[in-house]
């Protein structure tokens, strides 16, 4: 519980946290509110349309998980973490634990945000969360914020510098996986196994609109499963990570 107090005060010590959580609010719920307030009888607002941009958000929580451990990196103070704690892997664990809560209650806002904003604006839509899928991808979104934050400490750790660990993060995420669907004959055969296509199978299976359209990919997990291998390929990220942090010097 030490070691969680610990993370936890030198994380909320830096102003880039409090900034990214701000802006993945900002993103995410201004662009349900620009939608909700645009739809009308041809496009008409759901709960599926008002979460159309939680990936924004979650790329910017991302940014926010690599650079909490980057920064200790860059300024040094990584090394007296790694002095005062018995083991790098308690240490690393801990922020990886704090770091993931956080993204995961800033998932969470972001959701019923969008969900609740759209809500205001349209009051006559049909915005009730009645179906498992409806909840999948509004309650979800909490656990795919947790889990990629995971992934970018994995990232960071590995990287340990800022501007390489961003620059991976938002170029796989918003580049990579949807480029790699252009392949011919091969690229959907891909495609369907990657981390973060999965993830968006798990929040928009069964309830899909324009906004998170899956692609029609042929998946080889239903939601849940989903979730399970994208949380899978994430912590085998983040052991891989440990093991190197731990070999390596700080």
């Amino acid at each position: 519980m030490t070691l969680l107090a610990v993370e936890r005060i030198k994380l909320f010590s830096t102003r880039s946290p409090w900034w990214c959580m701000a802006l993945a609010m900002v993103i995410t719920i201004g662009m349900a509110a620009l939608i909700s307030a645009n739809t009308d009888d041809r496009f008409p607002l759901t709960v599926s349309v008002s979460q159309g941009f939680s990936n924004f958000g979650m790329v910017v929580i991302m940014v926010m998980a690599a650079l909490a451990v980057t920064t200790e990196y860059r300024f040094g103070t990584i090394r007296a973490t790694f002095l005062a704690v018995p083991g790098r892997v308690q240490a690393l664990l801990a922020k990886t634990a704090v770091v993931a809560l956080l993204a995961g209650v800033v998932g969470e806002a972001v959701a019923f945000g969008s969900w609740g904003i759209g809500t205001l604006i349209k009051p006559d839509a049909d915005m009730a969360i009645n179906s498992s899928a409806e909840w999948r991808n509004v309650a979800g979104t909490g656990l795919v914020f947790a889990l990629a934050a995971v992934l970018a400490v994995a990232v960071g750790v590995l990287v340990r510098q800022t501007a390489g660990a961003v620059a991976i993060l938002l170029v796989y995420t918003m580049l990579v996986e949807s480029l790699i669907g252009l392949i011919p004959t091969l690229g959907q055969k891909i495609q369907r196994w990657l981390p973060f296509q999965n993830s968006t199978n798990f929040q928009t299976a069964g309830n899909e609109s324009f906004m998170n359209e899956t692609g029609g990919l042929d998946y080889p997990f239903g939601p849940w499963g989903s979730l399970v291998y994208f949380a899978a390929i994430c912590v085998g990220l983040l052991v891989v990570a440990l093991v190197v942090a731990k070999r390596r010097d700080a």
